[in-house]
């Protein structure tokens, strides 16, 4: 999602005058750094790592191996053929009476031993297998001997019960794709958007970087590859992110919604303390390890690496580079309300507050009538700011105010009681969704923290939102928290018929703590510029939210098509009727297949899907053959899309051969142009991961709308969209208000007639269209079978 924008503007502070290679230091170092980076998190987590490692075995399976050798020593029988005898010999004599005791520790010695093999050779069978990923190229629906094959194979090798982290030792390491084949892909990927002088001049100093410095670049990548958990991940995380001096907000977060049209109480209050008794019930799983780990297939994992972060973390401004700093635990959340800071305990006698408890709290600092200090109710205003600036201030405030800044900071996470209401309304459907997604994406500039890793928003009317700071995971592990959030404190926790939480206030809880902050003078203009930047910077954001209920998955299914391929091609579609020509598109998707694998770019504007779109305007061409030419650019945008999570993209391994480039001061012209490309239209699909935890027949309006990010380019679009249920999308676009080129409003129009369009190719499609020109348009009535009711809409 948002590292698009990263990607675009990273510029690795390495680049130097000199033009020699120097084949010294630098990048050796930093690869050291990468492998010892990763045998450090391994040893952090070495008792989970122990509990995990052994699986598909347990710890009572070397007892149940032990007992089996001890049987078969009584019955004089040896199963070690003579190794434990020697064992025996080889242990310390301590005299007649522990002759029985050496042969109980041999026996013991003997049993690890084989147990420690037969985990390893397990261990090794399930990496080989999981290296395996020709079924992500079977046609849709179709599944080959060799797949069928695998399969019962890893059924046999992957055990019954994982916990959350089991898979992580067996995982194969992403591999480096060929530097030629990399080539070959890109040049094919910008071959639309280029002219041929353009292209001709691109392909040229390809060639010639092929020829004088890949092999070079590759080699280090290759070692790499061996030495860390993840050849690309880390440098990803380091130069994308944290060595970004650009403001978080916008730039590096991103924003999750509620249920679109149901509240399921009006009680501010209330909301906020089963919203928070769910996420540290969510926590407290996953320091269980109880969460299941994502299974494509029901059967292939995807990495869990990601989901240690969640909580207890927040991005540390630096003067160059940011880092990450995640505490094991915390029994505190932060909370901000109308300029103030509060500490609100979450445990009472290592127990977990009960949300009736906790909503206590909250409606006491509701209720509290204190005025904020001067200058602090703008003071968040500076984790809006650039990092330099931020950085140089918080020296100043954390020797000035630390335990307030520690309370913040050191939180399980953010909390935010907006004073204003949120969500769509009757009265402006349209518009409220579209202030809704600006309030979570950039809120006022001065009432979130966005260096924690996410901020719980609660407006006054009982609406919730998520705003995510982008460096620690991506999208898919916030968004598996925030489903079972949804699910857990409106299925499970519930509220009375008051709109309460259920259960009891305690009296006995002691008043929230009210955080105080001593700010010397010379941070109150910092504070001042920073306020006006973020302003700026909010005021500038357009945002755009529609759900579109003509048609969902159930139509794309009927139509045996890749749901996520067809608002792809549909989308060029769109951006050429807005902007009248073809450009780089990005589509963030996920390489968790690998350890440690994060994401990869699916360049969704290729030569097919320019055929389908220039033959879509052309009059003279017939719907068959539109609709061959759109099969065709959905077959190639699946492959695209596989070859990308099966670590055969192009972007983060030429990113990676940058980064390798700079470091050893060698100018690559080709690998310049690849870093100075602009993508203005930006993508992304917002999956609903847990679809147990929703029941979408009985009751459809209970499923998160999704969520969104800002712009890439200035003159560009962010477009992510989510289906909910089988009979409705939801788009959230944003743009830039300052650029004469985009319309957030505007291009959600165009992509409402284009998929009408396309679906106007199909038989069922037609009536479809026919049926949609008879109705209103769905931004001024976006209600999927009539749920405006007054019943569940949230009014304002």
């Amino acid at each position: 999602m948002a590292e698009a924008h990263q990607a675009v503007g990273f510029r690795p502070s390495l680049t130097s005058d000199a033009g020699e290679v120097e084949l010294g230091a630098p990048v050796l170092h930093e690869i050291c750094l990468s492998g010892l980076r990763s045998w450090k998190r391994h040893l952090s987590r070495f008792w989970n790592d122990f509990l995990t490692g052994v699986f598909p075995a347990s710890p009572l399976s070397w007892l149940f191996l032990f007992s089996a050798i001890q049987l078969a020593c009584f019955l004089q029988l040896d199963p070690s053929l003579g190794l434990m005898e020697k064992i025996k010999e080889s242990l310390p004599d301590w005299g007649g009476q522990h002759h029985r005791l050496r042969g109980v520790l041999a026996a013991a010695l003997f049993a690890s031993c084989l147990w420690g093999t037969l985990i390893f050779t397990l261990h090794v069978a399930l990496r080989l297998l999981l290296s395996y990923h020709g079924w992500l190229l079977e046609p849709h629906g179709a599944m080959s001997s060799p797949t069928k094959t695998w399969l019962a194979l890893v059924r046999i090798f992957s055990g019954r019960h994982p916990m959350l982290f089991s898979y992580q030792r067996s995982l194969p390491r992403q591999p480096v794709p060929s530097v030629q084949d990399t080539v070959r892909k890109y040049l094919e990927s910008v071959r639309p958007v280029l002219s041929d002088k353009d292209f001709d001049w691109t392909s040229g100093v390809a060639q010639e970087f092929l020829k004088l410095q890949a092999s070079l670049l590759q080699w280090y990548l290759q070692l790499k590859s061996w030495w860390a958990s993840n050849y690309v991940s880390d440098w990803w995380e380091e130069f994308v992110y944290l060595r970004s001096r650009n403001s978080l907000m916008v730039n590096s977060n991103y924003y999750l919604m509620d249920f679109l049209y149901v509240t399921p109480t009006p009680v501010q209050a209330a909301r906020a303390g089963n919203a928070v008794h769910a996420l540290l019930l969510y926590r407290h799983r996953l320091d269980r390890q109880e969460i299941l780990p994502t299974l494509l297939m029901g059967m292939r994992p995807l990495c869990s690496a990601q989901y240690e972060k969640i909580f207890n973390t927040t991005r540390i401004p630096g003067v160059h580079r940011d880092h990450i700093r995640h505490l094991r635990d915390s029994r505190h959340v932060a909370v901000f309300h109308r300029g103030r800071f509060f500490r609100v305990g979450t445990h009472s006698q290592s127990r977990l507050l009960s949300p009736r408890a906790l909503e206590q709290q909250f409606q006491r600092i509701l209720d509290d009538p204190s005025p904020a200090c001067p200058h602090e109710e703008h003071l968040a205003a500076l984790t809006a700011a650039p990092r330099d600036t931020w950085a140089q201030v918080r020296r100043s405030l954390k020797t000035q105010a630390q335990e307030a800044l520690e309370a913040v900071e050191g939180a399980a996470f953010f909390v935010s009681l907006d004073s204003e209401p949120a969500g769509l309304t009757r009265e402006d459907p349209a518009a409220s969704l579209d202030a809704y997604a600006h309030a979570l994406l950039a809120g006022r500039g001065h009432d979130r923290w966005f260096d924690k890793s996410f901020s719980l928003i609660v407006f006054s009317n009982g609406k919730l939102g998520l705003s995510v700071e982008h460096s620690w995971a991506d999208c898919p592990i916030s968004g598996h928290m925030w489903e079972f959030t949804l699910a857990t404190e409106c299925f499970q926790l519930g509220y009375s018929a008051d709109g309460h939480c259920k259960g009891h206030p305690d009296p006995s809880l002691p008043q929230p703590q009210r955080l105080h902050w001593d700010l010397p003078d010379k941070i109150h203009l910092s504070i001042s510029l920073a306020l006006r930047a973020a302003k700026t910077l909010s005021g500038n954001i357009e945002c755009h939210v529609f759900p579109f209920s003509r048609f969902g998955k159930s139509f794309i299914k009927r139509c045996h098509l890749s749901s996520d391929s067809f608002i792809q091609t549909t989308l060029q579609l769109a951006h050429f009727r807005d902007r009248g020509q073809f450009c780089l598109t990005y589509e963030s998707t996920m390489t968790r297949l690998f350890l440690e694998g994060r994401t990869e770019t699916v360049r969704s504007c290729t030569r097919e899907a320019c055929n389908f779109v220039r033959a879509m305007e052309d009059k003279e061409k017939t719907d068959a053959q539109c609709l061959a030419l759109f099969r065709l650019a959905v077959d190639k945008h699946q492959a695209l899309l596989k070859a990308a999570m099966s670590g055969q993209g192009v972007d983060r391994h030429l990113f990676a051969l940058y980064v390798v480039s700079q470091f050893l001061h060698l100018q690559s012209p080709f690998l310049d142009q690849v870093h100075s490309e602009q993508w203005q239209l930006v993508t992304s699909q917002i999956p609903v991961q847990q679809i147990h935890l929703f029941d979408v027949h009985n009751y459809p309006d209970y499923v998160s709308s999704g969520g969104g990010f800002g712009p890439a380019d200035d003159h560009g679009y962010g477009v992510s969209y989510m289906f909910m249920g089988d009979d409705v999308i939801t788009f959230h676009i944003s743009s830039n208000k300052s650029s004469t080129r985009t319309d957030s409003h505007r291009l959600g129009q165009r992509i409402q007639d284009a998929l009408l369009d396309v679906a106007a190719l199909f038989p069922e499609g037609e009536r479809l269209k026919r049926r949609g020109l008879g109705e209103e348009d769905s931004e001024k009535a976006p209600v999927p079978g009539g749920p405006l009711s007054s019943d569940n809409i949230c009014t304002s």
